[in-house]
């Protein structure tokens, strides 16, 4: 994914001023950077959920600047928020089976009229379902699958909503603070599964906090500052910037 001069303004206030970032098939780049340093605009931005006032978003040669979500999640983005979104009374496998729909190849009415490839195609996607799992399964366990969204703990749902993204088998997957309000335990059983995700493949674009994590499993790391790049490098390069420490520190 390659991101280009991308620009957003609120009024008088510049959230985002012309961000470049390059993220490499199959890496993790993070996006550091203090509170209203527009980490999140730019993800909102990068999915289509607000218009880019300029710039470029391309995947795999395909613009997405001007795409609505919908058609941003079809052309192979999905995401996860700083604010949890699930559907809590539905199930953990009706969660991921609709973070699948990217995968299916059944219309509305073959769906309705309850064809046979309709069964056969819900039967694999259930079985995909399991492979999902598995990614999680120290704490996302079978006997689990079936219950409420809103039956699990913070932490769990965090999981699921990641869970839920990386069933689309995305081209590139974005995570909005995927460690927020986890303890020390829980941040390190994601970071390694976050890490297992880019070691089998996945491109992944992550805002997080937690410098620790940062520093563990990022290939790049882009620091963001009142909506300006400020530095980018690897881990160590960037948290040891002047400018990010000022950012920080003040």
């Amino acid at each position: 994914m390659t991101i280009t001069g991308l620009r957003k303004s609120f009024g008088g206030i510049a959230a985002v001023q012309g961000v470049d970032i390059t993220v490499p098939k199959g890496r993790i780049v993070a996006i550091i950077g203090p509170n209203g340093s527009g980490k999140t605009t730019l993800f909102n931005l990068i999915t289509g959920m607000i218009p880019a006032d300029e710039g470029s978003v391309v995947v795999d040669g395909r613009e997405l600047v001007g795409l609505r979500p919908d058609q941003v999640y079809a052309a192979g983005l999905s995401r996860t928020f700083q604010t949890l979104e699930l559907f809590r009374p539905l199930s953990l496998e009706d969660h991921l089976l609709i973070g699948m729909q990217r995968r299916s190849r059944v219309g509305l009415l073959a769906a309705c009229l309850g064809l046979p490839r309709v069964r056969r195609e819900e039967a694999s996607l259930r079985e995909a379902v399991r492979g999902v799992f598995r990614r999680f399964e120290d704490r996302l366990t079978e006997d689990r699958w079936g219950d409420r969204a809103d039956s699990l703990s913070y932490a769990n749902r965090r999981r699921l909503e990641i869970a839920r993204a990386v069933a689309a088998e995305p081209k590139v997957l974005l995570l909005d603070e995927p460690a927020a309000g986890m303890n020390p335990h829980e941040r390190a059983e994601l970071t390694a599964a976050i890490g297992a995700l880019r070691d089998d493949g996945f491109t992944i674009l992550l805002i997080e906090h937690h410098m620790e994590l940062i520093s563990s499993i990022s290939d790049h790391v882009v620091a963001l500052d009142q909506g300006r790049k400020i530095a980018e490098g690897t881990p160590r390069e960037v948290l040891e910037h002047p400018r990010v420490v000022e950012a920080y520190l003040g």
